[in-house]
């Protein structure tokens, strides 16, 4: 695919993975939108990058969908949408409080929390924007478009408290294939990325130590992801018109441990 000059969507775009997409988007030519729902500094990075700010909380149909049509108005109907928008906690399953002994099960309403912001949010933006992709004219070689969606390492490798979590990257890795299916005949492609251990500003709130101690559990190179590496991967994923319905981890060789 050809980006320069096309549209893109960057979904968490704020922000740690999505900012640093819409970074390399931008530097390629692309006319950005990012989706975030921290307006103060979605507006800064739309600001330094020349792209265009919505403030939307994915979950929310009615504000996806005015975000999209803000997004078109600016820009047209965009040919990238790169899901970087995502949330997280960590709960057991079932477990004993230290101080009482009292027996807890996990909140449902927590559990459907993090699907309906991790799983349900990003079909809700793959699915209108695919849905606009359609009234496009195909590239050469018959493209429309291409999609990128962030899972996790913990899609595949879940941690003590990670169910939730877990559950809702990996429903984004089980919808990869399908959707490329349900889009092979109208020329667009979906992948997914696995990221491992990022250094993203999540991770900055992290002490020195626990850093390290990370950084020394990935087999090679022995540190913490940068930001401009999911981007550069997301790039080839949008560039390459070969690259279709796959998941690919992105953690230096890393298989998390139960804690």
């Amino acid at each position: 695919m050809i980006l320069s000059d096309t549209a893109a969507i960057v979904t968490g775009g704020a922000s740690g993975l999505g900012e640093a997409t819409a970074r390399v988007l931008a530097k390629e030519g692309v006319k950005v939108t990012l989706f975030d729902m921290n307006s103060e500094r979605g507006a800064e990075v739309a600001s330094e990058i020349g792209a265009h700010f919505c403030e939307v909380n994915i979950t929310d149909e009615a504000a996806v969908d005015k975000a999209f049509a803000s997004a078109r108005a600016q820009h047209g109907q965009e040919r990238i949408l790169i899901n970087c928008a995502g949330a997280g906690n960590a709960i057991r399953t079932a477990s004993r409080a230290r101080d009482t002994g009292e027996i807890r099960a996990f909140p449902i309403a927590a559990f459907q929390k993090i699907v309906g912001i991790n799983l349900v949010g990003t079909f809700q933006c793959i699915a209108k924007s695919a849905a606009g992709m359609l009234t496009l004219d195909p590239m050469d070689g018959g493209e429309r478009g291409a999609i990128v969606n962030t899972a996790s390492a913990a899609a595949e490798d879940g941690q003590v408290g990670q169910a939730a979590y877990a559950a809702s990257k990996a429903g984004i890795v089980g919808m990869t294939l399908p959707i490329a299916r349900d889009l092979m005949g109208e020329g667009i492609r979906i992948n997914t990325i696995l990221p491992g251990i990022f250094d993203t500003p999540m991770m900055k709130q992290a002490s020195d130590q626990v850093r390290a101690s990370l950084a020394a559990s990935v087999p090679f190179p022995k540190r913490l992801g940068k930001a401009d590496e999911f981007a550069s991967l997301a790039l080839e994923m949008c560039r390459n018109s070969y690259f279709n319905g796959e998941d690919v981890r992105l953690d230096g060789a890393i298989r998390m441990a139960p804690r």
